[in-house]
């Protein structure tokens, strides 16, 4: 049996760990087909972190932009020391990011990698499977892009949709299922002691924050390519999703690659948390690269260069 997730696991940020322990909910379902029992706004572990409260007990004011900027900034520095020291020391870290559609996700990923050489830090966010791959092991096309030494994988979505999306939509059996919650927690466990870095991130959503950035999307053009037909289906299934992420847990919380839950209630928050707290769980050094002398531009020795008209030019419209 695997471990059961704690309160001093689930928490990623000081914010949190101030919670109460909610109450006993018994033993987790151990399929979807269970019947599930109407429960309170806060009947679960990960329910009870989507609205937090200052010292007060008043919910939390809106982040000072200036403040975040500088921060974000603060800490993409502290990210470029990472890498470094990843490339020095050969580390492989595998990041994975779960959650709720439209729980922020992709923001949190962008922050994380738009200062970091893609060589080292690079994303791994596979689409449909093909007939070939469907035929495949379920953890074999993800393990191909698992890193070398001196990488950095984040996964948007990652195997864990067998989890979540597949039982919940009815992609796959009952049986292909309960195999994935055996197996998964034997395969993260194979990856740590490989040398293998774990870190598996879910993002906590409420159903009024989701339904407002959906609808933000919806009006938006420039946004509206992120809903898919599989989003709005999600939004019928709340429930049936609240049930799979919970016997997922309960099956792959476990010591060696535990679940660490954010808040993405507020963006700004959850950016900054997610990302001081990956600092903080990767025991890296401070290999800032040295400082550079631009050497000084070699001399025109007699070449002669085409002429200008030669070219063709983006127009210049602005």
């Amino acid at each position: 049996m695997t471990d059961e997730p704690t309160t001093e696991e689930l928490p990623a940020t000081e914010e949190l760990e101030e919670l109460e322990e909610p109450e006993d909910l018994g033993a987790p379902v151990e399929s979807l087909t269970e019947p599930v029992e109407t429960v309170s706004a806060h009947s679960s572990i990960l329910d009870s972190v989507l609205y937090p409260d200052d010292e007060n007990g008043a919910p939390l004011t809106k982040l000072n932009r200036k403040f975040y900027e500088k921060e974000l900034r603060r800490l993409q520095m502290e990210l470029v020391k990472l890498q470094e020291w990843v490339k020095a020391e050969g580390v492989k870290i595998v990041v994975i990011f779960e959650g709720r559609d439209a729980a922020g996700k992709g923001g949190v990923i962008k922050r994380i990698t738009e200062r970091l050489n893609p060589r080292v830090a690079r994303v791994a966010a596979l689409g449909t499977a093909t007939e070939r791959e469907k035929t495949q092991w379920w953890f074999q096309r993800y393990a191909a892009h698992l890193p070398a030494a001196g990488e950095i994988v984040l996964f948007d979505r990652s195997w864990y949709n067998r989890a979540l999306v597949e039982p919940v939509m009815g992609f796959c059996t009952e049986k292909q299922y309960q195999e994935f919650l055996r197996t998964a927690p034997e395969f993260e466990r194979m990856l740590v002691r490989s040398g293998i870095i774990v870190v598996k991130y879910w993002f906590s959503v409420s159903d009024d924050e989701q339904e407002r950035r959906f609808r933000s999307r919806i009006k938006d053009p420039r946004k509206r390519w992120k809903l898919s037909p599989m989003d709005l289906e999600s939004r019928s299934r709340w429930v049936e999703y609240s049930r799979a992420k919970d016997i997922m847990f309960a099956h792959t919380d476990i010591k060696q690659a535990p679940w660490y839950v954010v808040n993405a209630d507020d963006k700004k928050r959850a950016r900054l948390n997610t990302i001081s707290h990956f600092l903080s769980i990767i025991p890296y050094e401070d290999l800032t690269p040295e400082e550079i002398d631009l050497p000084p531009r070699q001399e025109n020795e007699g070449y002669v260069r085409p002429p200008m008209s030669d070219q063709t030019f983006v127009p210049a419209e602005y």
